[in-house]
C-alpha cells in the first residue's frame, strides 16, 4: 500500500490540473468543475437512498461532493500507480479493484467485481448487437446505480447489520 498522496499529487497523476499544475504551482489553478462530480449527480445519488420526502442540505451535497470526489481520486491514484509500476497506460475495472483492497476497502471489492461482471457480459451483448458499435452506457432502468441495486440484491438476506437510514 503506498502512502496516501496529497491531492496536488493526485491531481497531477490524473491530468486535471493541466501544464501550469505538472510545473509546480498550487491547487488553485484546478477549476472547481474539473476537481469535483456535478453536485446534482451527487444529491441524486444521495436522493436515491433517503425516503422521498427526506430533505438534503446544501452543506450536506457539497460535503458528501468533496467526499466522493477525493474517494474516487484515492483509488484511482492508487490504481494508477499500479498501472505504472507495470509500464501499463490504461486502468481498467481489475485495477480498481486491487486498488480498493489494497487501501482496505475490501467490502467494496466483491460488489464491484459483480458489477464488472455484469458490465462485460452487457458490453458484449451490446457489440454482438451492434456490429461492435456501442453508444449506449450500461445503465439498466435504474441508472448508474446497477453496482448500489447488485449490491442490495445480493445483502438483503446476508446482511442484517446494513445501517437504515
Amino acid at each position: 500500500m503506498s502512502d496516501s498522496p496529497d491531492s496536488e499529487g493526485l491531481l497531477k497523476v490524473f491530468g486535471g490540473a493541466g501544464p501550469s499544475a505538472a510545473s509546480g504551482s498550487d491547487d488553485s489553478t484546478i477549476k472547481e468543475q474539473d476537481r469535483l462530480l456535478p453536485i446534482a449527480n451527487v444529491g441524486r445519488i444521495m436522493k436515491q437512498i433517503l425516503p422521498p420526502n427526506a430533505k438534503i442540505s446544501k452543506e450536506a451535497k457539497e460535503t458528501m461532493q468533496e467526499c466522493v470526489s477525493e474517494f474516487i481520486s484515492f483509488v484511482t491514484g492508487e490504481a494508477s500507480d499500479k498501472c505504472r509500476k507495470e509500464k501499463r497506460k490504461t486502468v481498467n475495472g481489475d485495477d480498481v479493484c486491487w486498488a480498493l483492497s489494497t487501501l482496505g476497502f475490501d467490502d467494496y471489492v466483491e460488489p464491484m467485481r459483480r458489477y464488472l461482471q455484469k458490465y462485460r457480459e452487457t458490453e458484449g451483448d451490446r457489440a454482438a448487437a451492434s456490429g461492435g458499435n456501442i453508444r449506449d452506457d450500461v445503465r439498466g432502468e435504474q441508472g448508474h446505480f446497477m453496482f448500489n441495486a447488485m449490491d442490495r440484491q445480493h445483502n438483503n438476506s446476508s446482511s442484517s447489520s446494513r445501517r437504515q437510514f
